[in-house]
């Protein structure tokens, strides 16, 4: 068990994240304690999506391929569409995400994040809800998806978008303090 304000936790983006889905949970998880860094594919800052054009930008700590998953309890995924989708053809990526998986640590995929959970080979045989526009591509990857705000199984979260931001960060909270979880090596 590990108390938020002793985590450290992960966020992997790139540009074109949806900006909520960013800003809210690094913001969040900071002001509850955790400290939060956010990797990039090159370590430099990246601009988000906002409405129906660019938006801010957020500063990167270190590059996704320098992650380690051992130096953190939880890994954020942020959606949007370009995000994840940039991102799940990424070795470093999908690597990461399966290092995270494979070591039991919480797993945190919003909007359409889960799409880079489907590439990495996490997804089959879970519970999980995304952005509806990727429904398909989720349940062809054979999670058992659902429409609901958050969706926990085995400490991997999902939820669907930014409405669900609120319910999404609490259960990140909820899960990394009840610390890791047991799953199959992916």
């Amino acid at each position: 068990m590990t108390a938020i304000t002793a985590a450290n936790v992960l966020v992997i983006a790139t540009n074109g994240f949806e900006q909520s889905e960013l800003e809210f949970p690094r913001d969040q998880l900071r002001a509850k304690g955790a400290t939060v860094h956010v990797a990039t594919l090159d370590g430099q800052s990246i601009k988000g999506w906002e409405g129906t054009d660019w938006g801010r930008d957020a500063e990167a700590d270190l590059k996704i391929a320098d992650a380690k998953a051992s130096d953190y309890d939880a890994l954020v995924i942020p959606g949007g569409q370009i995000n994840p989708d940039l991102l799940r053809v990424e070795e470093s990526v999908l690597s990461l995400v399966k290092d995270f998986h494979n070591s039991g640590k919480v797993i945190a995929a919003v909007c359409h994040g889960p799409w880079v959970l489907v590439e990495a080979g996490v997804a089959k045989g879970r519970d999980m809800t995304s952005f509806h526009s990727i429904k398909t591509d989720v349940i062809n990857a054979g999670a058992n998806w659902q429409d609901a705000e958050v969706v926990t199984d085995k400490g991997i979260i999902t939820s669907r978008k930014p409405d669900d931001l609120k319910a999404f960060v609490s259960k990140i909270v909820e899960e990394i303090e009840e610390g890791e979880h047991s799953r199959k090596a992916a």
